[in-house]
This record gives structure tokens, sequence and C-alpha cells, in this order.
């Protein structure tokens, strides 16, 4: 049962982990993260704060250290929810957080340098902050997620889908934003796009379906 998972006192402490995270970066930067709230369906944040992006920005930091944290908290309820009870393992979870992180990282390393490679720096750098700012926002999804699944109700198949569902759905509503913005770019170099999606975007996705499987 995922009850006896969820009532170790470690997910407490991850949980206000996560809070404190967003709670130290919504003071140090209150206007940017008001603005960051509203980035679904709203470009202001994106168009305002891609011009002044770096390669380490410590808000995108703070909120990427949320990510993790939550993606890995989420992949604990969804293993056992949908295949077995595992217990909890610091050293485990610690070894996941580490992994989505780098794997992240690496992923995104890799976007730069075939924006590089190719000469289109300006089209990938730029579609690289704005899908950085919305798997962030999934971060900050999955708290309240991680919290009901955790503290509320009983997770249940139906619920874990339901939850990766609206994920997907942000994850989306991020590439065609992206789209939309860089249309005529996009276009201009629209067979090095297609090769970096096909690279980088769908092949991980199908690896670690694999893997998983």
């Amino acid at each position: 049962m995922l009850r006896e998972l969820i009532s170790n006192e470690w997910f407490t402490i991850l949980i206000v982990l996560c809070l404190g995270i967003l709670a130290f970066t919504k003071v140090t930067f209150s206007n940017r993260f008001n603005d960051f709230l509203w980035v679904i369906g709203n470009s202001k944040y994106l168009k305002i704060y891609s011009r002044d992006q770096k390669f380490i920005d410590q808000f995108d930091g703070f909120l990427f250290l949320n990510l993790i944290i939550s993606l890995a908290i989420f992949f604990f309820i969804w293993y056992s929810t949908l295949y077995e009870f595992i217990a909890f393992d610091l050293i485990l979870f610690l070894k996941l957080v580490i992994g989505i992180g780098a794997l992240i990282l690496i992923k995104v390393l890799l976007e730069r340098l075939i924006g590089s490679l190719f000469e289109i720096d300006a089209l990938i750098d730029s579609y690289v902050f704005q899908k950085t700012n919305f798997k962030n926002y999934i971060g900050l999804v999955l708290l309240p997620i991680n919290i009901i699944l955790i503290y509320a109700v009983q997770p249940s198949k139906a619920i874990i889908y339901t939850a990766i569902v609206l994920l997907l759905i942000i994850n989306l509503v991020g590439f065609i934003t992206s789209f939309k913005m860089h249309q005529k770019l996009i276009l201009n170099n629209l067979f090095y796009f297609i090769l970096y999606l096909c690279a980088l975007e769908i092949a991980p996705y199908i690896i670690l379906y694999e893997f998983i499987s």
C-alpha cells in the first residue's frame, strides 16, 4: 500500500524543503516570481526576461531544484501506484534526483551545442529559455499534486494518469508558445529545427519509455 510509503517522515521534510525554496525565491525575486506565475497563456514573462537570460541564473536555479525534487517524489508515488510498492530509501532518492538533474542539464548543453553547430544560437537559446521556464512551472504544479497524493487522497491509476496528462498539457502549451513566438525564424530554419526535435525532443522520451518498460 502506498500509505506505508508516504507515512515516511522524509517526504514531509522534502515537501517542506521545496516550500522553503519557493518561499525564498518569491522573497528574493518578488516581481519576477509573480510574473512567472502567469507564464501559462501569457508571453509577457518570456518576452521580458529572455532579454536578460544568463547561462547560470539564480532564479531558474532555485526553481530547477524544486523541479527535480518534486519529480523524484512523484516518481516514487507513480511507481508504487502503477507497478509495485517501493519503500523510501534516501540513497535511492538522491540518485534519482541527481539522475534527473544530470539528464536535464546534459540535454540543455547538447541543445546549445547543436545551436552553435547549426549557427542558430539565437533561436535555440530563446527556445531553451522558454522550455526551461515551462519545465520549472511543471515543478511548481507538481508540488501541490504531491502534497495531495501524500496527505489527502489515496493515489490510484486514474489520478496518476490525470496528473501526467496535466503535466503533458503544460509542456505542450510551452512548445506551442515557443513556436508562435519564433514562427518566422523556425520556418526559415525548418530542416535544422526538425533535426533538433527528432534528436533531442522525441528520441530521449522514447529511450526513457523503453528503459522504464
